[in-house]
């Protein structure tokens, strides 16, 4: 596929195509099957990259990061770009499988007690892929060489870790070059929708850009991040936009 237009944002290059376009372009990753790193940035996400340069980084190492989220597209619009759509891994994710059947997945992350659900409804939702495997997402290093070897042993292809981040990012980085899966993806929150844990948002509320609302309202005790970590975005917004708008015009900048 051809290089997709990007947009820095706080410090990382964020994928700026239409949505029919992301998912030709992960359908594509899948079918080269050379070991793509796909991950996906909000708000909070990038917060976290303002203040760690190492995690900035880990994100930048990506073969595609898409922007998920009101604040993205705020801060892309400060830098003269209007995302052509919202890029989350909740809904590219079943598009990407609905085009690409018999593709094999492992799911990695969520509890050992809720991933046994995940798997069952994968395997209802997707009845014409084929579920490579299950793993719950609580693994230090010597669980992880093992889960390594299982992912590898069971021939899938996209592999999903939700960990949440910056968890789940790094654990692609560092795992990642072990790995013989063509697509690695961190997928934040999808598997625990998948287990029941957790409810998306209304339409109506992911349409006018207020999903954050209804997670706050679900879930409490993220208020924090939320009623804190959103003015900060719109102050680092406006911090990073001199750098940002100098790195897009790097002839290095992609």
């Amino acid at each position: 596929m051809e290089p997709s237009r990007q947009v820095r944002v706080l410090g990382v290059d964020v994928v700026d195509e239409p949505f029919e376009a992301a998912v030709a372009r992960l359908r594509a990753l899948l079918d080269e099957r050379r070991g793509a790193k796909v991950f996906f940035v909000n708000a909070h996400t990038l917060n976290q990259a303002a203040d760690d340069p190492a995690y900035r980084r880990t994100l930048n190492g990506a073969d595609v990061v898409f922007g998920d989220g009101t604040g993205v597209r705020w801060a892309a619009r400060a830098r003269g770009v209007r995302l052509k759509a919202n890029l989350n891994g909740t809904d590219l994710v079943p598009a990407l499988l609905r085009v690409r059947p018999g593709t094999r997945v492992f799911l990695l992350g969520s509890t050992a007690e809720r991933i046994g659900r995940a798997a069952e409804t994968f395997a209802r939702l997707f009845p014409d892929c084929v579920l490579a495997g299950a793993h719950h997402g609580y693994v230090d290093d010597a669980a992880s060489a093992a889960v390594v070897e299982a992912v590898n042993a069971s021939g899938a292809e996209l592999l999903l870790v939700g960990m949440g981040n910056p968890l789940q990012e790094r654990w692609i980085a560092r795992w990642g070059p072990m790995l013989d899966v063509p697509v690695a993806m961190a997928v934040g929150g999808l598997l625990e929708y998948w287990t029941g844990a957790l409810e998306r948002a209304p339409g109506w509320m992911r349409r006018q850009g207020v999903e954050w609302l209804h997670i706050l309202l679900r879930q409490p005790w993220k208020a924090r991040r939320y009623l804190l970590g959103n003015p900060a975005f719109l102050a680092r917004l406006l911090l990073w936009l001199p750098q940002d708008l100098k790195a897009a015009r790097s002839p290095a900048h992609g």
